[in-house]
């Protein structure tokens, strides 16, 4: 049976070639045999609760010179398509939500989703991870400024970050005697009306912030370790980590374990953990990074094992 594959992404013209993730994927899917349709979530649409898009076929290419060919656009409902990846990055916004509102309901018609669109909205990247308090660090979501204050003092070094940032952006570390720290709260917390986490600091992580991809639900043997630069805290490549490609360690092995029937019982086929030092701090489930980095050194296939695991449970 041919398989039709569709992708909701960003402006595919305007993708990091090296570095992209859903280029990846989108060519394991194609080496499948499998036809590709794009979309991009202004393309989507609810016709009287018929779940529609503007459907343009698409051939990748593993070409930094030419990396993809659209053909002609036309609407069709989302049904005709067997497989829809929702790899739309942040802000995970009000946007994203109606997005997820018409994937479900194509969902609900038979088209498989990855990510399942429910679980896209309840497992919010960093609030997610404190459901296995045996994994993470001591860490405390609010939007009360004494009970944030009170944390730091109790903690002395911790790292303050929005619920909703991506790649490292807004981000701030505050020590014992950091004289920010009130302006640090009142910044990202909007005056108490914005809702924020505050994590104990990991010293570890100047070793890396390490991406852990899983793949419905077994963890890949090797993970990229997101060192920073020198002077920062944060190891995102996009505030100027570098990449080392490492293998799981036994307490990265467990933190996999841990997660691992949440995100089967979710829909959660593809999910990268982050883990620094023996501390899990968040869950991407939106569209997690880092495939190429880790393919390009291991040869380890990831795009291949999620095309698997998307065929198998597309003949269930």
């Amino acid at each position: 049976m041919a398989v039709s594959i569709g992708v909701i992404m960003d402006p595919i013209g305007a993708i990091n070639f090296k570095k992209d993730t859903t280029l990846t994927l989108l060519l394991a899917a194609q080496a499948q045999g499998w036809s590709l349709v794009y979309m991009e979530m202004s393309d989507l649409a609810l016709a009287d609760g018929v779940p529609m898009a503007r459907q343009t076929p698409l051939k990748v290419f593993d070409s930094s010179e030419r990396w993809y060919e659209l053909g002609v656009t036309a609407d069709a409902p989302l049904v005709d398509i067997d497989c829809i990846l929702m790899r739309k990055d942040p802000p995970f916004d009000s946007e994203f939500i109606y997005a997820t509102y018409i994937l479900e309901a194509a969902e609900k018609l038979g088209v498989l989703v990855v990510n399942r669109p429910q679980s896209l909205r309840d497992c919010n990247e960093k609030i997610f991870a404190t459901q296995f308090p045996q994994c993470t660090p001591p860490v405390l979501v609010s939007r009360d400024p004494q009970r944030l204050r009170a944390f730091h003092q109790e903690y002395k070094n911790v790292i303050f970050k929005p619920l909703d940032g991506m790649g490292g952006t807004g981000i701030f570390h505050a020590r014992e005697d950091d004289p920010n720290v009130s302006v640090i709260i009142e910044t990202l917390s909007d005056y108490g009306r914005q809702t924020i986490m505050v994590q104990r600091y990991i010293p570890e992580i100047t070793y890396g912030d390490k991406r852990i991809l899983m793949v419905d639900g077994d963890p890949i043997p090797w993970c990229l370790a997101r060192v920073p630069a020198i002077g920062e805290t944060r190891g995102n490549l996009a505030a100027g980590g570098n990449g080392i490609v490492q293998a799981l360690t036994e307490r990265d092995r467990w933190i996999a374990s841990e997660v691992s029937p949440h995100l089967k019982e979710k829909g959660l086929l593809f999910v990268g953990l982050d883990v620094i030092g023996d501390y899990l701090t968040e869950i991407n489930v939106t569209s997690p990074t880092c495939v190429r980095e880790i393919d390009r050194e291991q040869n380890t296939a990831i795009g291949q094992k999620l095309m698997v695991a998307i065929k198998n449970r597309l003949d269930a």
